[in-house]
């Protein structure tokens, strides 16, 4: 992974000024940068998780609702994915992941308890839309369609990345044609699948060789075709991606996109029933947690450095509406 390089907190600054714009330069979202060498990441998959803790700021947690201050709870909405995202410890109960660490802290900051239901992906919308959890923490894009239904407080950037064998020629897929003649697996029906389609009828149309896009049903399989040499590489999200080159060593990442396409880097968030007050001191919760330096311990834990904002927004733009 050490191929690819790093955003600076410089960088970062300048990509959130243009993702207030409401547009990015296809170069910004492009750039790789894996947060730990392959093979190095050491995960605790217990119940014990030891995570890390934050202090309770008294003028942020006195901006949370009254009736959830008087609860003393954060009750969180997740939903089970591959690691590190949100997955089940080895006790095959206990939710654990960057997901559940992330909310913890925001916990810890707003003087709360934090406290999380595992449910699927719909019920996950219908339970904070009816204020049942106080928040979601599931690996959720910030969408224009979704923010006429639920606040938003940032916290990671949304994105996709190219993993390759650790061994591959290939240093770098930035662009339509660095794909043109690679067989590539990807999954049915994603975003990726679309951005990947997209680029290779750029190709085709441009006279260039046309990707060899293969699907698989498993993670696994996939992984074995890339190991066998089947596959060329795997266009695929990027926490499971970068987690999977971090803790095999037999990958590496060497290259990111936005989710949203070339024109929006697209962004994660804590959701939050639309107008409950909660959004805002979750954002200046997320935000000291940057300055302090918690955040970042959080998702280098989890091998997603690359995936950290410099500044935690309420109600960003988001992915655009359908048409």
């Amino acid at each position: 992974m050490s191929s690819a390089s790093r955003l600076s907190v410089l960088g970062l600054s300048a990509l959130l000024l243009l993702v207030a714009c409401g547009t990015i330069p296809d170069e910004a979202v492009t750039d790789a940068a894996p947060a730990a060498a392959a093979g190095v990441l050491k995960i605790n998959t217990s119940p014990e998780q030891d995570r890390f803790r934050a202090a309770k700021v008294e003028a942020i947690a006195a901006q949370v609702p009254a009736a959830i201050r008087a609860k003393g709870e954060f009750l969180v909405g997740t939903t089970t994915f591959d690691p590190p995202l949100s997955f089940l410890a080895d006790d095959n109960v206990t939710p654990i992941g960057v997901e559940e660490d992330i909310a913890s802290l925001v916990a810890d900051v707003l003087g709360l308890k934090p406290r999380f239901e595992a449910t699927s992906w719909e019920n996950l919308f219908l339970a904070v839309r009816s204020g049942k959890y106080a928040a979601g923490f599931s690996n959720i894009t910030v969408t224009e369609e979704r923010k006429d239904i639920y606040d938003f407080a940032t916290y990671r950037l949304d994105q996709l990345a190219w993993e390759v064998p650790e061994d591959s020629t290939i240093t770098s897929i930035a662009k339509p044609s660095d794909v043109a003649g690679l067989s590539v697996a990807v999954g049915s029906g994603t975003n990726q699948e679309k951005i990947l389609l997209g680029w290779d009828k750029q190709n085709r149309t441009a006279g260039l060789k046309p990707a060899q896009i293969q699907y698989y049903k498993q993670p696994a399989d996939t992984y074995l075709a890339l190991k066998s040499g089947r596959i060329q590489a795997y266009f695929a999200p990027n926490p499971t991606s970068a987690y999977h080159a971090a803790v095999s060593g037999d990958t590496k990442i060497v290259g990111t996109y936005s989710g949203a396409g070339p024109s929006l880097q697209g962004l994660i968030a804590a959701m939050t029933q639309k107008g409950s007050g909660l959004a805002k001191p979750i954002s200046e919760a997320l935000n000291a947690l940057i300055k302090d330096g918690a955040y970042g311990k959080v998702l280098a834990r989890w091998g997603l450095s690359n995936e950290a904002v410099p500044e935690s927004l309420v109600n960003p733009p988001g992915l655009p509406r359908e048409q």
